[in-house]
């Protein structure tokens, strides 16, 4: 299969049997370099056949939208809720931590229980609220321009604040998680948001479904080398967890 159109349609009958393809595999079954490889998915991405992510290409588009709150809510809804009762396990005794905004982070201060004194510092209106039934939790509310579609603030006001805070944990909620990229959100200014919350926490720990793999939102957060675990569901893709593992990141899988 040495020509262009040969190797093309090979790509595209493989894409719509396993929904992805890895550019190693191609070019060991078409025999070509793995520059040809990478030229040719460029030229269906150009004709709106695939979307090239790292190291191959999928038919799924890896760019995600801002959506209400409201409806990310009920989107993997189960998933979320297991996500969050194994990051309430990582809670000890008179910890400090910062929550970030999103709903697998909603799910997980939902599980939240404390025997012991907590103290929180948080972005999120749904998450303060859902904290302050529990009397041995202290919440610290950022303050800040308050984004409707998702209920939690951003702007220098909030970032300024952090900079009182040295947390231990942070747990974040992302919109997308792609191995070149990084951690991604739909909105810039919560990214850089995100980047202060980096700085005031000694440990990152990610809260994610597995619809979040291999899709990038606008903003940028940060690479994958500033964070230390990721908590997802089993169907996160399995060389995403190769991949996360040999960078050093903590992957369990509930």
């Amino acid at each position: 299969m040495s020509t262009i159109p040969e190797r093309h349609q090979f790509i595209l009958n493989k894409l719509k049997g396993h929904g992805h393809v890895n550019v190693v595999d191609l070019y060991h079954d078409l025999k070509v370099s793995s520059v040809t490889i990478r030229k040719d998915l460029k030229l269906l991405e150009e004709k709106g056949l695939l979307f090239r992510t790292h190291g191959g290409a999928t038919t799924n588009n890896p760019y995600t939208v801002e959506r209400p709150v409201n409806e990310k809510e009920k989107l993997q809804a189960s998933e979320k809720m297991k996500i969050g009762a194994a990051a309430a396990q990582s809670i000890v005794a008179n910890d400090s931590i910062i929550i970030a905004s999103g709903t697998s982070v909603l799910a997980f201060a939902r599980n939240i229980k404390p025997k012991e004194s907590l103290t929180v510092v948080t972005s999120a209106l749904l998450v303060a609220l859902e904290l302050t039934k529990h009397p041995a939790i202290e919440v610290y509310q950022l303050a800040g321009m308050l984004r409707k579609s998702s209920s939690s603030v951003t702007g220098p006001y909030a970032e300024s604040i952090l900079s009182d805070f040295s947390c231990t944990k942070l747990f974040l909620g992302v919109d997308g998680i792609d191995l070149e990229f990084g951690l991604t959100t739909t909105s810039v200014m919560e990214a850089h948001l995100n980047r202060q919350m980096i700085a005031a926490s000694q440990k990152v720990i990610v809260l994610s479904d597995s619809t979040k793999f291999g899709k990038r939102g606008v903003g940028r957060i940060c690479g994958l080398d500033s964070v230390d675990r990721i908590i997802t569901d089993s169907g996160i893709p399995n060389h995403f967890i190769t991949q996360l593992e040999s960078s050093g990141i903590e992957v369990t899988i509930v």
